[in-house]
């Protein structure tokens, strides 16, 4: 059992939260929601004890231990992978380094032997007999290859260590998991893994995520951070979501009958109050009125940006042909003899673990880089948009506020018109004279999509658009590209965002010629791919 009592926090001045009580049980999944900066992350740090809070308590049992999943990538890159993933149970990994060291000694003395002999008994009461075959199945298990699992840290590339990271915190049992953003850099194997094993576990979960799908798969509570409170809610992210805009539509019809009756209160004394006749009923109608209220809709933080892409011309038979394209990067062939046609109306998910062969495709075809082999031709009626994965190099260099940096891709260079681009990606108000170059991650995805609206393309092509985005905004941008009348081609590792969108997948498989190419939805490619194996 995990307990928070009258938690609150203030920070920078601001209150964070105010007399939060949580109670999390075992064998229950709890994810964190909330808006960009509403204290997602910090309710983790306080939780494990890394942030005290300015007021309450966090209490657990004394047996039981808690597990963290690590965001410094580095930390450990003088140690194997092996003993990375092994110190997610600190206390185990102390006893068999004191052990080795121990045994290592040449005057082995009587209290060494005395020692040796407590340690031992330690050692097996924490599994410690099965640990690195333990660490090897969560290693397998997230994706990690046997050869790589006595390599050292520094070695792998960044997914690898983000998966080693995420076994370190799962590795031992632990009765207490936190786990910010886990599927971040996940592919989609590694993610399916992550879900079954979580939803078997019998620890305490608790876990912030923006993935939908995920969130679906494996929660079993949800705990709402928003306007200075945290609220618990059963269910998974889809039930929190449908009952919360139920709710909401509830109050609100409840205040508009509730304003109707106010109003024709009003008016009767109004008219009535004068005269004498009427004057007793007026005062009766009067003291009714003083004790109606008008319930307070919740006030939330949560702001939903419009998102909509419209075409300035429709796309004509053609949209575009690729011709043995191969691409070759840092020595690794991402791209190997790739061919295939786009027909109109196809909206194509590129998918897999192969990412930097989506990056290249996404460069090759807006004129960014040039292929080692093959061809490919858009049609003539066809203009295209881009939306980077890397978004730097439109931001680092400019001096100018959020209105100059829209006005370089504007049609229309009136500080109205771009304004009006702005305030759908919720920039209002003196927000939109902000210094481009200190924006957050989330906020330039967000001027990156307006620069993208604002170009009219009927073909669109988006490398991870869905990154530092919160859910509400993932929701804004799904439900304007599914509307979107144009050809569509993106690389997302959000399973729900690519199912919802996509009509076709394209995957590049490494180490194979050519690519996957399936019609049809997501997760009917992903049972058909099962079946080829």
């Amino acid at each position: 059992m995990l307990q928070l009592n009258d938690i609150s926090l203030q920070f920078a001045g601001d209150l964070l939260y105010k007399h939060v009580d949580l109670l999390f049980q075992p064998d229950h999944c709890y994810g964190i929601i909330g808006a960009n900066g509403a204290g997602k992350s910090t309710l983790l740090r306080i939780i494990s004890g890394e942030l005290q809070p300015t007021t309450g308590t966090v209490s657990m049992r004394k047996e039981d231990r808690m597990s963290v999943l690590e965001q410094n990538h580095f930390k450990y890159d003088e140690f194997s992978v092996m003993d990375t993933v092994i110190m997610g149970n600190k206390r185990l990994y102390e006893i068999m380094k004191e052990k080795d060291a121990l045994y290592a000694k040449e005057d082995f003395t009587d209290a060494d032997g005395e020692r040796a002999a407590e340690l031992e008994g330690e050692f097996a009461e924490l599994n410690g007999w099965d640990a690195e075959t333990e660490a090897a199945q969560l290693l397998n298990g997230i994706g990690i290859s046997t050869d790589l699992h006595y390599a050292q840290m520094e070695s792998l590339d960044g997914r690898q260590k983000v998966k080693v990271l995420l076994a370190q915190a799962l590795f031992g049992q632990p009765n207490i998991i936190l786990l910010d953003e886990p599927t971040n850099g996940l592919d989609v194997e590694s993610t399916e893994w992550l879900e079954n094993f979580l939803v078997e576990c019998n620890a305490i979960v608790i876990v912030v995520s923006h993935d939908r799908h995920f969130l679906n798969a494996v929660c079993t509570n949800i705990v709402d951070v928003d306007h200075e409170t945290c609220k618990m809610y059963s269910g998974n992210y889809d039930f929190w979501y449908e009952s919360s805009t139920l709710m909401q539509q509830l109050i609100r019809n409840q205040n508009k009958k509730r304003e109707e009756k106010i109003r024709d209160l009003q008016e009767f004394i109004r008219r009535f109050a004068a005269n004498k006749s009427k004057s007793r009923q007026a005062t009766s109608r009067k003291k009714v009125l003083d004790s109606l209220q008008i319930e307070q809709m919740p006030a939330s933080s949560r702001k939903y940006p419009f998102v909509g892409f419209e075409p300035e011309r429709e796309a004509g038979k053609d949209i575009l042909t690729v011709e043995g394209i191969s691409k070759t990067i840092d020595g690794v062939k991402v791209l190997d003899n790739v061919s295939f046609t786009v027909k109109k109306g196809d909206k194509i998910a590129f998918v897999g673990d192969n990412e930097a062969g989506a990056t290249a495709l996404f460069r090759i075809l807006v004129g960014e880089m040039n292929p080692d082999e093959g061809s490919f031709k858009w049609g003539v009626t066809i203009s295209q948009s881009y939306f980077p994965k890397d978004n730097t190099r439109f931001f680092e260099d400019f001096e100018g506020n959020l209105v100059d940096w829209m006005r370089q891709f504007a049609p229309d260079p009136t500080e109205t018109y771009i304004r009006g681009f702005l305030g759908r990606m919720l920039f209002s108000g003196d927000e939109v004279y902000k210094p481009a170059k200190v924006l957050s991650g989330g906020e330039k995805v967000r001027c990156m999509l307006s620069r993208l609206m604002m170009s009219k393309a009927n073909a669109l092509l988006l490398d991870q658009p869905t990154d530092h985005l919160d859910l509400e905004s993932i929701t804004a941008l799904s439900n304007g590209l599914q509307a979107y009348p144009g050809n569509l081609f993106f690389a997302s590792h959000d399973h729900q965002f690519i199912d919802e969108i996509a009509n076709r997948i394209i995957e590049f498989p490494l180490g194979r010629e050519g690519c996957l190419d399936y019609e049809g939805k997501f997760d009917d490619y992903l049972e058909w791919k099962r079946s080829r194996v």
